[in-house]
């Protein structure tokens, strides 16, 4: 098997920009919790290799298996009750990306792949527009600002409104065709992940308040 000229980050990162949509083939249980088979496009395996990372629906999952078209993951039990994979059913379509290399471009933010939580979401169908509407998460509130990033299901988006229960984001065309997004059922859970460098400023301005008391 050929080698990527381009050698994986150290650390493991993603930029939310979706590179296709895979479909879960097969789901069984395994004493750590559940192993995951998904069908990914023809291409999109290309210089993988076992160990490599993979997002899936903005979860960072390491490659088991994998054939020309088929990939195949480990999840535990602690992803499984924290995201929404456990959710899944044969036939779900999921969002993948491959993790970044040096050189890549990063068109979205970046991300870890470790998600914040799973938050309840509906889909609102506007003249021209198409709002997600979100639950805001108990104990990330303080991460959600008016224009600022977060991934939904590993898709980098810009926050919209900001309300006391709730956030949205708007969805463009192009994310509407390339991602998951657009079949989401009324009270289903999207994994969120909050930007890193929000949590970061506000880990940080926690720091200096304690720090001063």
């Amino acid at each position: 098997m050929l080698k990527s000229l381009n050698p994986p980050l150290k650390t493991k990162m993603f930029t939310g920009i979706v590179q296709a949509k895979g479909q879960v083939v097969t789901k069984r249980l395994s004493p750590e919790g559940e192993k995951l088979e998904i069908a990914v496009p023809m291409g999109f395996n290309k210089d993988l290799r076992e160990g490599a990372s993979v997002s899936v629906n903005g979860v960072c999952l390491t490659v088991t298996e994998y054939s020309k078209e088929r990939i195949s993951f480990d999840v535990i039990q602690e992803t499984l009750r924290t995201t929404n994979l456990g959710d899944l059913n044969k036939t779900t379509e999921v969002n993948i990306e491959r993790s970044l290399k040096f050189g890549d471009e990063v068109g979205g933010h970046l991300l870890s792949g470790h998600v914040s939580c799973a938050c309840k979401a509906s889909l609102n169908r506007g003249e021209g527009e198409v709002e997600i509407l979100v639950e805001k998460p108990l104990g990330w509130e303080d991460h959600i600002i008016p224009k600022g990033y977060v991934a939904l299901n590993g898709v980098s988006l810009t926050v919209g409104k900001v309300t006391d229960d709730n956030f949205s984001v708007f969805l463009i065309p192009e994310t509407i065709k390339s991602t998951n997004l657009l079949s989401i059922e009324e009270g289903a859970k999207l994994n969120l992940e909050v930007d890193q460098s929000v949590m970061a400023l506000y880990e940080k301005e926690m720091k200096t308040l304690k720090n001063q008391r």
